[in-house]
C-alpha cells in the first residue's frame, strides 16, 4: 500500500515537552512562561506542546476555571493566558530558539456555550429530545460534534488553518483522535500540510490512525510500567507490550513514551506516586526505546504533587531543577545519536541477555556504526552483579551521566544499584 503521508524530517529526532500554562507560573500566562524558554532550550527540549490555549466554556464548567478541553471558540485565545498577540510573540521567541511548537486540538467536542451552538447548531449531535448531548454521560461539561455534517469538516479545518496562518505553528496534538472519523483527519491533513508541512500526533493507540498520523500514544505500556511498579507483572510483561508494538504497528510509526502527562498527574498522581522508586529508570526507558520521549511540566523539578485540573494550582518551583541534567543527558542523546532515531527502519533494537534477566532489562539500539546500550536494574537489589551474555555487545562505551568509559563484551561483569540505570554510547574509532 502506498504511504500517503510521511512525517516531517525533524520528527524522528525530536522530543516533546508538554506545557500546562495555567499551572506553570503564578501568573499562568504566555508572557510569564516565556522566561522558561532558555532553561528548556538548555535542557535539550525540541518540541513544545501547549495544552489547549482556547477560551473555556462557562456553562456546565467543572471547578472554578473549567477544563482546557471544553472549548468555546476555536479561533480565540483563553484570556486567562493573555492575548492572541502574546501567543504569536511566544511562538516567535520559541522559533528563534529553534523550538518547534504544536498545539492541542480538541475536535470531538466543545463547551456547551461554544459559538457554533448559536451560529451552527446543526454541527452537534442531539439526544432523543433534540437537545445537545455529551459524548459520554460523565463528560457533562462538553457536547458532542456530529461529523456526518460535511460543513463541520470545513469549519473545523478552517479553524485549524487559522493557527498556522496567524501563529506559524508546526503541528497538532489531536485529543482523543480516534473518536473523530479517520476520513476527517485525512482531509484535514491533506489541506493543512499543503499550507505548511506539519507534525501530527494522535492521542490514540488505534493502529489504523497511523494511516494519517505520524505519532501515537503508548498508554498500554504506561499502564504496564505502573503494574510492574506495583509488583503485578514482571519484565516479561513489559517486554510483551514492546513486542506487540514492534510487530503490530508500522515500522515507521512514531510512538510517544512517557511516565507522566496532564491526565496521569492530575487524575492518578505524579510518576513517583504511580511508579515509586522505578520512576527514573522508566524515564530512561521512555527516552531510549524506539519512540519520542515526552516530558510533562515540572518533571525536571521534580514535581511530586497532583496538579488540580479544573482550578488554579501552580507548580511549586524552587529554583533548583534537580533533574535538569538527567533529562538534558537523555534528551540530547536522543536528538543527536542516530541509533535513537524514532521510526527509522535503519535502526535496530535488540534485547540484550544477561545472567540476571529476572531483574535486569537490557537493550541495544544500533544504526550502522552508532550504538546505544542501556541497562536497567528493575529491582530493589543493591550491588547487583551480573554478566553480559550476548555477543552483540562489543566495544568501548561512554556513560552519558558521568562520562566514564568501559570496554564491554560477552561475559563482562557489571554492578548496579537498586532501581539503577546505565546509558552507554559506543565510542566510534576514527581508524
Amino acid at each position: 500500500m502506498d504511504i500517503l503521508f510521511r512525517p516531517v524530517s525533524w520528527a524522528h529526532g525530536t522530543n516533546i515537552y508538554e506545557i500546562n500554562i495555567r499551572q506553570y507560573t503564578e501568573e499562568g500566562t504566555f508572557n510569564s512562561f516565556a522566561s522558561a524558554l532558555p532553561r528548556l532550550k538548555d535542557m535539550g527540549v525540541k518540541t513544545l506542546w501547549f495544552m489547549p490555549i482556547h477560551p473555556i466554556g462557562k456553562k456546565n464548567r467543572k471547578g472554578t476555571l473549567g477544563s482546557f478541553y471544553s472549548i468555546s471558540n476555536y479561533t480565540e485565545v483563553n484570556p486567562e493566558f493573555g492575548s492572541l498577540n502574546d501567543f504569536k510573540l511566544l511562538v516567535k521567541k520559541a522559533h528563534d530558539l529553534d523550538f518547534k511548537v504544536i498545539i492541542d486540538w480538541v475536535a470531538n467536542h466543545t463547551s456547551w456555550d461554544n459559538v457554533w451552538t448559536e451560529t451552527n447548531p446543526e454541527f452537534f449531535s442531539k439526544n432523543e429530545w433534540g437537545n445537545f448531548r455529551p459524548p459520554y454521560p460523565d463528560w457533562e461539561d462538553v457536547i458532542h460534534l456530529d461529523y456526518s455534517n460535511n460543513q463541520l469538516w470545513t469549519a473545523m479545518i478552517n479553524a485549524m488553518k487559522f493557527w498556522i496562518d496567524e501563529c506559524d505553528i508546526d503541528g497538532f496534538r489531536c485529543d482523543m483522535a480516534h473518536l473523530v472519523p479517520l476520513d476527517f483527519w485525512k482531509e484535514a491533513r491533506l489541506q493543512l500540510d499543503a499550507v505548511k508541512p506539519l507534525f501530527w500526533l494522535a492521542e490514540t493507540e488505534e493502529i489504523n490512525y497511523h494511516d494519517v498520523f505520524d505519532a501515537s500514544y503508548t498508554w498500554e505500556f504506561l499502564h504496564k510500567m505502573e503494574e510492574f511498579s506495583r509488583h503485578e507483572t514482571n519484565i516479561a510483561g513489559l517486554e510483551s507490550i514492546l513486542y506487540k508494538y514492534n510487530t503490530m504497528f508500522p515500522a515507521t510509526a512514531l510512538r510517544i513514551y512517557f511516565t507522566s502527562n496532564h491526565d496521569e498527574n492530575s487524575h492518578s498522581g505524579s510518576e513517583y506516586e504511580r511508579m515509586g522508586k522505578f520512576a527514573k529508570a522508566f524515564a530512561v526507558l521512555c527516552a531510549a526505546w524506539n519512540g519520542i520521549p515526552l516530558v510533562y511540566s515540572g518533571q525536571e523539578l521534580p514535581n511530586k504533587k497532583r496538579l488540580k485540573f479544573f482550578d488554579k494550582d501552580s507548580i511549586e518551583w524552587t529554583g533548583n531543577y534537580e533533574l535538569h541534567d538527567f533529562y538534558k543527558a537523555l534528551l540530547e542523546l536522543h536528538s543527536s545519536n542516530p541509533a535513537l532515531r524514532a521510526g527509522d527502519i535503519d535502526v535496530k533494537t535488540y534485547r540484550i541477555r544477561t545472567s540476571n534477566d529476572d531483574n535486569i532489562f537490557a537493550f541495544l539500539r544500533s544504526n550502522r556504526k552508532y550504538e546505544v546500550l542501556v541497562f536497567l536494574n528493575l529491582s530493589s537489589h543493591e550491588d547487583l552483579y551480573f554478566t553480559i551474555q550476548d555477543e552483540k555487545v562489543n566495544g568501548e562505551f561512554r556513560n552519558i551521566f558521568n562520562q566514564t568509559v568501559n570496554s564491554l563484551s560477552i561475559h563482562s561483569s557489571i554492578k548496579m544499584q537498586a532501581y539503577g540505570y546505565l546509558v552507554l554510547v559506543k565510542i566510534i574509532s576514527n581508524s
